[in-house]
């Protein structure tokens, strides 16, 4: 007797348990959620990317500083070439 009312209780324990954990896995895969994820992970790459680009830039910093002592270079004795003027289009009169 005790034996089956053991039995019983584990088995409907585990019911329960197997349709919460679906349960869950259905509401995870609804379009909301799909979308709410979808979004954090972009986020989070973002935010990696953004990251290796500020890493980059200051490698590169850090490095041309090291080649302008390496060549005894300093930021007064650097020419740099003049910007680039800014194209404009002039539209002719004839054209619409």
């Amino acid at each position: 007797m005790f034996r089956r009312a053991f039995w019983f209780t584990a088995g409907a324990a585990a019911g329960v348990w197997a349709t919460n954990k679906v349960h869950r896995k259905i509401r995870s895969l609804t379009p909301e959620s799909l979308a709410a994820k979808a979004a954090d992970k972009a986020l989070e790459a973002g935010d990696r990317l953004r990251t290796f680009a500020q890493d980059v830039r200051a490698g590169m910093a850090e490095r041309e500083e090291q080649l302008n002592d390496q060549l005894g270079h300093t930021a007064t004795d650097l020419d740099m070439p003049a910007p680039r003027p800014a194209i404009t289009y002039h539209h002719r009169k004839d054209e619409h």
